[in-house]
């Protein structure tokens, strides 16, 4: 192979490392929509949600967030600790998408992570996300026997009887 191919596929490839390293901005990712692209930010809270999706807060007042970074339970353990990156700034490569008018990234791995945080802790062993760090996701037990109680109603075509009004004497 000429040295010239070698060179220009070599040129190619950093061109590719360093074009991926360029990080924007969180507040600039709906620009990008669409697109994968780095975004980073200084991660003010991390926050789970009832169901054990979580999310990362870039500013103040999330609802008015332009960005978010989303968690899914069933990603926890590709990724790692994330509780650790509340006050951190961050770097994280994905693909940039619109949900309910902010702009996001789905993290799934911490392959994703760039920059000072790129090895997380992973998660404590006894850590279940569905119920946020409670109880042990190896435990098993059998559903209760408690069956609710069933409510009275009048059978059908019962009517109430006529009921005089009160202080009224015939």
């Amino acid at each position: 192979m000429p040295r010239t191919k070698i060179f220009s596929i070599l040129f190619f490839l950093l061109m590719k490392v360093v074009s991926l390293a360029d990080c924007i901005p969180f507040h600039e990712a709906r620009k990008y929509v669409g697109e994968t692209k780095c975004v980073t930010g200084k991660v003010l809270r991390i926050k789970e949600g009832r169901s054990g999706t979580t999310f990362f807060d870039f500013c103040e007042d999330y609802r008015s967030c332009p960005f978010t970074v989303v968690v899914f339970p069933r990603d926890l353990k590709n990724v790692g600790d994330v509780r650790s990156l509340a006050g951190k700034d961050v770097e994280i490569h994905g693909q940039i998408k619109l949900y309910d008018g902010r702009a996001e990234i789905i993290l799934k791995r911490a392959a994703q992570f760039s920059g000072a945080v790129t090895n997380l802790p992973p998660l404590p062993k006894g850590y279940d996300v569905q119920k946020k760090g409670q109880y042990s996701a190896g435990s098993f037990g059998h559903p209760s026997s408690h069956k609710p109680a069933k409510k009275e109603q009048p059978a059908r075509g019962q009517i109430e009887e006529d009921v005089e009004p009160a202080g009224s004497e015939q």
